[in-house]
């Protein structure tokens, strides 16, 4: 099944809701701490709370990589264990040109057997075409993310009057050729996405920026519901996967997940 035809699956389903896998070590229930692979454990009961009301899930690399081969592990045993008609996507943030992204293309997709991979458009489209030949997966590219510091490089205001973000978006939607593209825009920046909507109407997006950042999560679903825009999906990581420490903490999970999918 291709990337785009899970997506399509869940959100035709009214589920927009993509679990973030920030499974932080050092927050996850102490209790946890004692078995062989304790970030797979946690993954794996979060896993089993989501994976009727998720759309997606999003594996954040940092929090794998940190860990070293008990992490990489834990990456490898967790998207074996997803359900496998639910996206995946690799929250890796690639961008190089060359050999190199192609090499991370084929690491992605490849190897690790992710269905979607977020990447930054800065090098451009040599960064961007080995993953885009992949038609059957999905990459969302930053268009206009959700931390502070953004307004740094993406809110640049260019001479022809556009912001630096609008042009990366009108690139994306330019380069979308096999339909196989999508954005990653904040939950933050709600009026931002309301007045461009126009220029993300045709691409999937991803929300990430919902619960410990602040984004409104009801008001991104009643925006984009409006527009009769089904094909999004918004993260929410913290505030979902450690919603319980107790030894029923995946009974938390449930609840938070229903909240949100209620929104």
């Amino acid at each position: 099944m291709k990337a785009i035809e899970k997506l399509n699956l869940k959100t035709s389903e009214g589920k927009h809701i993509c679990v973030g896998l920030d499974s932080d070590l050092e927050k996850i229930p102490a209790f946890l701490l004692n078995e062989e692979n304790p970030i797979f454990t946690f993954n794996r009961v979060v896993i089993n709370a989501t994976k009727e009301q998720a759309a997606a899930y999003k594996i954040n690399f940092a929090f794998y990589e940190s860990c070293g081969r008990m992490g990489l592990e834990a990456l490898y045993k967790t998207v074996e264990y997803l359900p496998e008609d639910i996206l995946v996507i690799a929250d890796a943030k690639r961008g190089d040109i060359g050999n190199t992204s192609a090499q991370y293309a084929r690491a992605v997709f490849d190897e690790l057997k992710f269905d979607a991979v977020t990447l930054h458009p800065y090098m451009g489209w040599d960064s961007i075409s080995p993953f885009a030949e992949y038609k059957k997966k999905l990459s969302f590219i930053l268009g206009l993310t959700s931390n502070p510091s953004s307004e740094d490089f993406e809110k640049s205001l260019l001479s022809n009057g556009q912001y630096l973000f609008q042009k990366v978006i009108l690139k994306i939607d330019e380069w979308n050729i096999n339909g196989n593209l999508g954005v990653v825009f904040g939950a933050t920046n709600i009026e931002e996405l309301k007045s461009n909507f126009d220029l993300l109407q045709n691409l999937p997006l991803l929300l990430p920026g919902v619960g410990a950042q602040g984004g409104d999560l009801g008001e991104i679903k009643s925006f984009l519901s409006g527009k009769c825009k089904e094909d999004y999906i918004v993260n929410v990581s913290r505030s979902l996967i450690f919603a319980g420490q107790g030894k029923n903490f995946q009974m938390e999970i449930e609840k938070k997940i229903k909240e949100y999918n209620e929104v």
